[in-house]
């Protein structure tokens, strides 16, 4: 069974071109991990992937794989992808929910509640297991707090979503709340099950907290202000 978001109807004033630039960031840094072989791709997920033990300082990376800083790797990790599915699955949940979030709060916000849910979300990750040697990769924890600030201020707004089991085939409209509301389910659900499917669910989970909590500090305020009246100002007769 294929179920996922193809697109929502929920039209922008502006051009998502920050979502855009990620998106091409991420799709450009994978092109050049497929051309490289195995052994240097995992060197590249060691070196800028986010390896909580590292990050701790219960381990340190041997000085040739030590390209930047350990805290940085929160950062540079958010731009690494595991495989072509997780690449699309990412770029795709980014493409439909991020323009709307970015819309409602301006590009230079964006980018800040961005990066903000991507360090929540891997420093979720982390505590989980602090021990652990393992290289975090991907922008799921980033996207995850656009879709919890996506729910929180779009609810009713329609989400096409495309179903495929065996022969049947179809799309349906469904609202974000329940799409949404699906997806993090599946993830409180799919827990327990992460550290043997290599899924940083805790990360999916503190993601999508953290844009639930940012969502209304981070959006513009859309209340006009009041217009003073001036001095000279005088009533209206009927």
């Amino acid at each position: 069974m294929i179920f996922f978001p193809v697109f929502d109807d929920n039209p922008t004033k502006k051009k998502p071109i920050i979502s855009w630039v990620i998106i091409f960031i991420c799709i450009i840094i994978f092109l050049f991990q497929e051309s490289l072989n195995h052994h240097e791709q995992r060197k590249l997920f060691l070196s800028y992937g986010m390896i909580p033990s590292v990050l701790f300082g219960q381990n340190e990376l041997s000085v040739n794989l030590e390209k930047v800083p350990a805290f940085l790797t929160i950062f540079t990790s958010m731009f690494l992808h595991g495989g072509w599915m997780h690449l699309i699955g990412n770029i795709g949940y980014l493409y439909i929910f991020g323009d709307n979030i970015e819309d409602c709060m301006g590009r230079l916000r964006f980018v800040i509640f961005y990066l903000t849910c991507g360090v929540i979300a891997a420093l979720s990750q982390c505590f989980i297991d602090i021990n652990s040697s393992t290289p975090m990769i991907g922008a799921s924890g980033a996207i995850s707090g656009i879709l919890g600030g996506y729910l929180i201020l779009y609810p009713k707004k329609n989400v096409k979503v495309f179903f495929w089991f065996i022969i049947f085939v179809k799309t349906f409209n469904i609202p974000a709340l329940y799409v949404l509301g699906a997806w993090i389910l599946i993830q409180f659900f799919s827990f327990d099950t992460s550290a043997s499917d290599g899924v940083a669910y805790a990360a999916h989970i503190g993601g999508f907290i953290a844009g639930i909590a940012l969502i209304f500090l981070f959006k513009k305020n859309n209340f006009q202000s009041t217009k003073k009246l001036e001095s000279g100002s005088l009533p209206s007769s009927k």
